[in-house]
Order: C-alpha cells, then structure tokens, then sequence
C-alpha cells in the first residue's frame, strides 16, 4: 500500500509537471489603427512626385509643360499639427510656389539652378518643423 501510495503520489506530481499552461487563443480580430495622413501630407506626396517627374524631365531636356496649381494648395491644405501653420510657414510655403513657378519661366540654361533653388526651399522650411522628410528631398537635387 506504501508503494501504490508513493507511485499514485509521483504520477500525479508528474502529470502536473509535465502539464503545459495553455494561453487563451488570440483574438485575430484585434483592431488595426491605420495611419491617415493629412490633406498636407498627401499634398507633399503629390508635390514630390511631381517633382520627381520634372527633374526628369529637366535632366532629360524634354519640355516641362506648364506650371500646376495643385501646388497653390499648400496654402490652405491641412496640416497634420494644425499649429504648425504659423508665419514662418507662411512665409516658407509662398516662397516654395514663387520658385517652382519661376522653374516654367527660366530660360534652358537656368531651369537645372532654379529647380535646385526650388527644393532648397523646400529643405529650408523642413529645417524648422517635420525635419524627417529632408532626406528623401535631397535626392530631388539635380547635381
């Protein structure tokens, strides 16, 4: 009887060792918060592809067409942290158009400088506020 007792005793200390907690299933239908971006984000988007385009263009010395007005909506776009709309950005963003439309009136032998003084203007005003762009903005500079 000691030894159905001692072999009960080690079987049940056993099983329970031996025993795996089980996690309860996850729930694969957890909620998956997207970013959105802004209406000024998505401008920027726009912009650099755009942009991109022209340089093209521009390297290629194909014709540029004409000046687009989307680009006349960073004056009144939404801004991913409205308070970032201040003076300086203001002052920033009517600098922005004024080159980029000075691109379509330059003659062949300055678009290259006033397309770089364009995205030098963009890289001036990412400086002060949402500096993590500049990287990729560099890479629109015509060298």
């Amino acid at each position: 009887m000691r030894t159905l007792t001692i072999l009960l005793l080690g079987s049940i200390l056993f099983l329970s060792c031996n025993s795996t907690k089980r996690e309860a299933p996850k729930n694969n239908e957890e909620e998956l918060v997207m970013y959105e971006f802004s209406e000024m984000a998505l401008l920027m988007e726009e912009m650099y592809e755009a942009n991109e385009d022209l340089k093209n263009k521009i390297i290629n010395k194909e014709a540029i067409g004409d000046f687009s007005d989307k680009f006349l909506n960073i004056h009144s776009a939404v801004l991913t942290n409205p308070k970032d709309r201040d003076a300086s950005f203001e002052i920033f963003s009517k600098a922005f158009v004024e080159n980029q439309k000075a691109i379509y009136s330059a003659s062949p032998d300055e678009v290259k400088d006033q397309f770089n003084l364009m995205v030098n203007s963009c890289i001036a005003c990412h400086k002060t506020t949402c500096t993590g762009p500049i990287p990729r903005i560099e890479k629109l500079l015509i060298k």
